[in-house]
């Protein structure tokens, strides 16, 4: 087997577009007719110049090559322009295209791709979602309204999930940490009071934030939602600081979870062996793929760290998610965008299945997705901006900060 022909999709998810503004397919066709997908998810530049990206790293580093290979095409493209660092854009390129490898590979053998990770640690996978408001339930209030959330919560619980995540205190500025603002402290306390009123202990709360507090701003916020006992305090500083969140750690008596944002395992061992962090949500449309995160989640093992792989992004992404977390012993939970998502799923042909709370690991071979061109290609993303987008205004202490979840409602 050779890797011979590369096909990128660039999908806009129909509104509310739950999963980020577009999502970036790779299609990767051997010399003897076997296709594979992939997804990157990191999008740093723009579409079109990640399209560049992709093509430049499959044409240097990987056609030609068997997807055998995946160890030496990782060591190349980690390696490549003399640099040996992490480096978003490349890695994400790579993470998706070896993804794809790997569903080479299981068709090729005819196996799951969990197969070939060690085979089936377990059974099935606990997932948790974000709140999003009801299909058709477009209230501007949804995402700062306590008790809008609670109801969410209970509706996703009564469902079947056993986790449910919320972030309350934004905002995320391009500015780096600041200090919240005590309206965001309070709006975060009555969100953990009302959810936890509404589902008792039905299922755990995960506190999420991204990245947007300083060491000290993270304490405080932290210090005040632990009497309802979230799971997980999720990257309260910024990714970048990677000493500070053992300090964030040995004074909120939370579990701190971060990840999505890191590129390699070196970041994520930086975390580990300060003790700041003992739960790992890799992303790995952008870690470098399915094999790194194998890897991270055996460091991880040593420092009795769990794993719970990070998704706000398309399908494919969460089906290689689900091959890793079905092959390893230190899962704690997998995101999953409700029980699917509605266009997710319909670019899969629902192969995936999720069932009371749990997805079910695909049998069939490779990642066991039936990827649906025709549906991708009817859904193109035609803008200029990117996946996601941080504000530029800072923290507003005077009149409070208004956001909203992951879709975003202005012009494409």
């Amino acid at each position: 087997m050779r890797l011979q022909d590369l096909e990128i999709f660039t999908v806009a998810p129909p509104a509310p577009g739950w999963g980020g503004r577009y999502w970036t397919f790779v299609k990767l066709t051997t010399a003897c007719g076997i296709v594979g997908y992939g997804e990157c998810y990191v999008s740093t530049v723009g579409p079109k110049a990640m399209k560049a990206v992709i093509e430049d790293v499959f044409a240097r580093h990987m056609q030609g090559s068997s997807p055998e290979d995946v160890e030496l095409m990782y060591r190349r493209v980690y390696s490549s322009g003399f640099t040996q660092r992490p480096d978003p854009t490349v890695m994400g390129a790579f993470a998706g295209l070896e993804i794809a490898c790997w569903d080479i590979l299981g068709k090729a053998r005819n196996r799951p791709v969990w197969a070939l990770l060690g085979g089936k640690m377990n059974q099935r996978i606990r997932s948790y979602t974000y709140l999003y408001p009801e299909p058709g339930q477009s209230h501007p209030d949804f995402w700062v309204d306590p008790d809008m959330a609670a109801e969410a919560a209970l509706r996703f619980v009564n469902m079947g999930f056993t986790a449910v995540k919320f972030d309350p205190a934004g905002p995320y500025t391009i500015r780096g940490g600041h200090e919240p603002a005590m309206s965001d402290i309070t709006r975060s306390v009555a969100f953990c009071k009302r959810i936890r009123e509404a589902v008792g202990d039905r299922a755990d709360l995960l506190f999420g934030t991204h990245g947007q507090f300083t060491t000290g701003g993270a304490i405080r916020l932290g210090q005040a939602i632990e009497p309802y006992l979230p799971l997980w305090y999720e990257e309260p500083i910024p990714p970048d600081n990677l000493l500070e969140f053992a300090e964030v750690a040995r004074a909120v008596r939370i579990p701190i979870a971060t990840g999505e944002r890191f590129t390699t395992k070196a970041e994520f061992a930086t975390v580990l062996r300060t003790g700041g962090v003992k739960i790992l949500q890799p992303a790995l449309g952008r870690l470098g793929g399915i094999w790194e995160a194998k890897k991270l989640a055996a460091i991880a093992e040593v420092f009795n760290a769990e794993m719970a792989p990070h998704l706000y992004a398309g399908p494919v992404e969460w089906a290689a998610n689900i091959h890793l977390a079905t092959s390893i012993p230190n899962l704690l939970i997998a995101e999953t965008i409700e029980t699917g998502g509605a266009f997710h799923l319909a670019l899969i042909k629902h192969t995936i299945t999720w069932e009371d709370g749990y997805i079910i690991p695909p049998e069939a071979p490779g990642l066991g997705i039936d990827f649906d061109e025709d549906l991708a290609r009817a859904h193109p993303y035609t803008g200029d901006r990117l996946h996601l987008e941080m504000q530029e205004a800072p923290c507003d202490y005077r009149n409070g900060n208004r956001f909203e979840g992951g879709a975003p409602s202005t012009p494409q």
